[in-house]
């Protein structure tokens, strides 16, 4: 049945020689398992394709999604419209908010200066006695937005007693980039802020400024927009936003969904 020829094993039966066993619908011959089949039971064989590796190509999912992300927080007393601003700017729409207990947080994605830009943006109640939970957020913040309502001088005063000092306090980032926002100017007849004491104050405090409206949508992006802008200006801020490096703004996680819902304040 076998011979050895220059160092191989031959086979040497012939087709009489080779057994066969014969089976219901199908006949099986011996030796090297060599399959008889009818038409309709005959088996075909794709052509092999090499398995592609994908570890070294330059596929768009292993690109960073952005270039920069930036951390803000938005600051002010309860009820000033800090929730309706971010509301109306990362989905533009409004709605009539309760009041936000412990932290609120969004993202958004967007372009500005030429720029893929994440924005990771926390909305801190304006409560006192969530000072405490609060102030950790400051921490690496490179913006910073302090919000008040135009028609309540007592939110507006509150910005040199209580939020500005915060914000020394705090903050890690002496180059953090402040902007102060006037909203509320819908109800320009119940107005008790000028808009000179807005910019005065900004002036004293090194910080940027506008009046905007979260209800009518006034200014509202423009709000945002002047802030990164500034951001992008400044080396220190860019060093430590770049998407190539692995800090991660998010590991301080918001409070439960339970226990942090969307506000105007």
């Amino acid at each position: 049945m076998f011979s050895f020829v220059d160092g191989k094993i031959r086979s040497t039966a012939t087709a009489s020689s080779i057994p066969t066993i014969t089976f219901p619908y199908r006949l099986f011959t011996f030796p090297f398992l060599h399959f008889r089949l009818p038409n309709r039971l005959r088996w075909s064989c794709l052509p092999c394709t090499p398995r592609r590796n994908n570890s070294m190509d330059p596929s768009p999912s292993s690109q960073p999604e952005f270039d920069y992300l930036f951390k803000l927080l938005m600051i002010g007393d309860s009820g000033v419209g800090k929730s309706s601003l971010l509301l109306r700017f990362t989905s533009d729409s409004f709605e009539d908010l309760s009041p936000t207990i412990g932290v609120d947080f969004k993202v958004k994605m967007v372009t500005i200066g030429g720029k893929k830009l994440k924005l990771a943006i926390w909305d801190t109640a304006g409560q006192e006695r969530f000072r405490t939970l609060t102030s950790s957020y400051y921490r690496g913040a490179q913006g910073i937005i302090m919000v008040y309502d135009v028609t309540r001088r007592d939110t507006f005063t509150n910005l040199s007693d209580v939020w500005a000092k915060e914000i020394d306090l705090y903050s890690t980032n002496q180059d953090c980039i402040k902007m102060l926002v006037g909203n509320k100017v819908d109800k320009e007849i119940e107005r008790t802020v000028s808009k000179k004491e807005g910019i005065d104050f900004a002036r004293e405090y090194g910080c940027l400024f506008l009046e905007c409206s979260a209800k009518t949508r006034v200014n509202v992006e423009q709000c945002f927009e002047e802030l990164v802008l500034k951001i992008l200006e400044t080396p220190s801020l860019l060093a430590e936003s770049s998407a190539g490096l692995k800090k991660n703004i998010f590991k301080q996680k918001a409070p439960p969904a339970d226990a942090s819902t969307s506000s105007c304040c």
